[in-house]
């Protein structure tokens, strides 16, 4: 492997290396992160989700709509369950608001997910 080593202040700051070497170890950085959610996942098994709560995410349905969605629950009984207005559940599930993290805390026991899930990632 050919490399260059740039420094700054008379010590090494960076590396340079071919694309394809490059593109080598990421591949193995990424085999391990998923090695490591595997074995995560096989210590600690968690709920498996139907396709359509998946796709519905994927193709932009917030979160919190699609679980609620999932547990058959309107955004009355969401909005009763976690102590808020089914407004302010319309708003999120919209888009229009954003979930703090108490709230969203609140919404993952009632919806029985991990607060995480419930985190919109747009773009």
């Amino acid at each position: 492997m050919t490399k260059q080593i740039i420094t700054q202040g008379g010590k090494p700051a960076f590396v340079v290396i071919p694309i394809d070497e490059w593109r080598r170890i990421e591949s193995t950085l990424e085999d391990r992160v998923d090695a490591a959610a595997v074995s995560a996942y096989q210590k600690n098994p968690s709920e498996i989700f139907p396709d359509t709560v998946v796709t519905a995410i994927l193709d932009g349905c917030h979160p919190i709509k699609a679980f609620r969605e999932h547990r058959a629950m309107t955004q009355a009984q969401l909005a009763a369950a976690v102590g808020t207005s089914s407004v302010y559940v319309s708003q999120l599930e919209r888009g229009e608001r954003r979930v703090g993290r108490k709230l969203r805390t609140k919404f993952s026991r009632a919806l029985e997910v991990d607060p995480d899930l419930l985190e919109r990632h747009d773009g």
